[in-house]
């Protein structure tokens, strides 16, 4: 399956750069999450726009696929790139910014999108508690009875890209997920789990 990243945001909040590019330990944000989806089995194209120019220069010198688009706002950005690829069938759309994510996490996500019969699956974490909604995770939505943020994963149908789509609304226990960097606080909460994952 096809994993469209989208990469082309200024990440402004961070004030740090591109921030595909900001490193984490030894490697940049957006290789948590390609290494991922290879590791999972899917072929990642990373979506940068004018906004990103050194994201795009490191996809070209480390021979990931990417495709340049307006850098209009993530939903644009996502249809206008799903448009060129002229992908049709279902396609992973993530986030650049969730380093947690794992191949073991994109498989359960594809199994019960698959078992589902949905057009569409999202991906909620439970709202963590105690944080206020501009601390990085500011929309949230209740699923299943408990109030969830949507964790930047989605599989979405690439023929129904500009059209609502039935979507299987996956809320997943995952602490991993709920890493999503947007503040200078969320970049230290991933720097001190990822160290500790590792070791």
């Amino acid at each position: 399956m096809l994993a469209l990243i989208m990469a082309g945001g200024a990440g402004s909040r961070l004030n740090l750069g591109e921030k595909p590019l900001i490193m984490i330990g030894r490697q940049p944000l957006i290789s948590y999450v390609i290494d991922a989806f290879k590791g999972a089995g899917c072929t990642p194209v990373v979506a940068t726009s004018h906004r990103t120019p050194m994201t795009q220069n490191w996809c070209r010198v480390q021979g990931v696929e990417f495709c340049k688009t307006e850098g209009a706002g993530y939903i644009d950005d996502m249809i206008r790139a799903v448009r060129m690829l002229d992908e049709e069938k279902p396609l992973f759309v993530s986030a650049s910014d969730i380093p947690g994510i794992t191949p073991a996490i994109i498989h359960t996500i594809s199994g019960a999108y698959r078992t589902s019969g949905k057009d569409a699956c999202s991906v909620w974490v439970p709202a963590p508690r105690g944080i206020s909604d501009t601390e990085g995770m500011p929309y949230r939505e209740e699923i299943r009875g408990i109030m969830a943020c949507p964790a930047g994963v989605n599989i979405l149908r690439g023929s129904l890209i500009e059209q609502p789509q039935d979507e299987l609304q996956l809320l997943l226990e995952e602490p991993r997920l709920a890493i999503n960097v947007n503040t200078r606080a969320n970049l230290a909460e991933a720097e001190l789990f990822l160290k500790n994952d590792l070791s």
